[in-house]
């Protein structure tokens, strides 16, 4: 699914050059960049996770405003924000991938007869691991 939605930049008020940007149609969906191209890489990632929560929560993406329906004041300039929502879905959603993997025939059964869910040991030790990188 691809969409795009209407931002607004706001040059930052001490003139280092960055911009704040907001979106009116994706309530509180607010970033910022030091520059232009750091805006607008900052601008789709914010935004798209605001629409991945509210598809993943059930809720439909917003409708999009049109760059003429977007107010803004003095200082202020619109610009349409694509989103790839699949490419974004697959790289940060929480929908379970299905992965198959091969274990021995003994720790197979061992699992079975104790209620082990292999899907839950490997969930838990990646995010393990996840863990012990980011810190």
């Amino acid at each position: 699914m691809r969409l795009a939605y209407p931002a607004i930049f706001t040059p930052y008020e001490d003139g280092t050059g960055g911009y704040a940007v907001e979106f009116p149609d994706l309530p509180g969906c607010v970033t910022g960049g030091s520059d232009m191209a750091e805006a607008i890489f900052m601008a789709e990632d914010a935004a798209s996770g605001w629409v991945l929560t509210e598809l993943e929560e059930g809720r439909m993406a917003p409708k999009a405003s049109t760059l003429g329906e977007v107010h803004i004041e003095q200082g202020q300039f619109t610009n349409m924000i694509a989103l790839d929502m699949d490419s974004y879905a697959e790289k940060y959603g929480d929908r379970a991938v299905k992965k198959t993997l091969t274990i021995p025939a003994w720790l197979n059964t061992f699992a079975e007869n104790n209620n082990i869910s292999c899907s839950a040991v490997l969930q838990e030790a990646l995010n393990k691991i996840v863990q012990s990188t980011i810190q």
